[in-house]
């Protein structure tokens, strides 16, 4: 298994678990905004295609997830364990974009 496949897993497992126990919650997001920038700096995404469909995941799975609150008895934390997914994805676009950015400006040598 290779580390971008690991710090993934962690960051599914920190989503689920920081849903169910409040003491993580309060350090979840900078987790897994930190595993997202990581993952994305680690292992970047060679096109813009890909780029923009996880861009597009990261800005709508919150905005579906809200419909999962009327589920009953689960729905709410269905809809926290996506958004915190979407977090992560959020983290994992951003340094996409940078690297993006520091691809166009500078020398494709350097």
């Amino acid at each position: 298994m290779g580390f971008n496949k690991i710090l993934t897993l962690i960051g599914l497992i920190i989503a689920i678990v920081a849903v169910f126990f409040a003491e993580l919650a309060a350090y979840s997001g900078l987790l897994l905004v930190i595993f997202g920038l990581v993952s994305g700096f680690v292992s970047p995404l060679a096109d813009a295609t890909g780029r923009m469909a996880y861009t597009v995941a990261a800005v709508a799975m919150p905005v579906v997830a809200n419909s999962l609150d009327v589920i009953p008895g689960i729905g709410i934390q269905l809809n926290a364990i996506i958004d915190n997914i979407a977090v992560m994805l959020a983290g994992l676009v951003i340094a996409n974009f940078l690297l993006a950015v520091k691809d166009s400006v500078m020398p494709s040598g350097n």
